[in-house]
């Protein structure tokens, strides 16, 4: 069977609701959760085939299993942020091209301590050669008032996953955070 893990990657995030429907593929199982309950509440899906129903009524349970607060927010992202087509995919791949803009200009002024940035949509990496930069970047960042992570198989990537509804000065305001917190980590 393939399965896919869309947790923190569908929903939107890398356009498509699917993360993985750029590439054209159809696994027999997918895993959602994170924005799936459309405000933060917890919410996990398991979606497979119909020919993949086995269970029987019961027999499935889990952590998220039954939580009617964000069944509800959840229908109601689905019905403001979907209804209209392909508005929400379209918002997310032009919030996609002003931080690719962004992480080239960052990358060209940091050149040789930034080694890569790779993204598409509302998720993208900043990659280090000195494994211990995207930390000091990112701690640099919360000192200025922008929460992001590390990730990576040595945590030497900084890793942006803003918000499916930031507006593109809020955007543009981390991006600010974010270039400045690898200016000033960069002595």
């Amino acid at each position: 069977l393939l399965i896919v893990d869309d947790i923190q990657m569908g929903c939107g995030r890398t356009g498509a609701f699917f993360s993985f429907e750029e590439a054209g593929i159809t696994p027999d199982i997918v895993t959602v959760s994170k924005s799936i309950s459309g405000y933060g509440l917890p919410m996990a899906l398991t979606l497979f085939k119909g020919e993949l129903d086995v269970w029987e009524p019961g027999e499935h349970n889990g952590t998220f299993r039954g939580n009617n607060p964000a069944f509800v927010t959840a229908t109601a992202a689905l019905e403001a942020y979907w209804s209209d087509g392909d508005a929400l995919e379209k918002q997310s791949l032009a919030r996609g091209l002003q931080i690719d803009q962004a992480l080239a200009q960052i990358t060209a002024e940091n050149r040789p301590h930034v080694k890569e940035y790779r993204g598409r949509g509302l998720v993208w990496g900043l990659e280090f050669h000195d494994k211990e930069r995207a930390g000091k970047v990112a701690r640099c960042a919360f000192d200025h008032g922008l929460l992001i992570e590390t990730s990576g198989p040595e945590d030497e990537v900084v890793k942006l996953l803003p918000a499916l509804t930031i507006t593109p000065d809020e955007l543009d305001e981390g991006l600010h955070i974010l270039d400045r917190a690898v200016q000033e980590t960069g002595h």
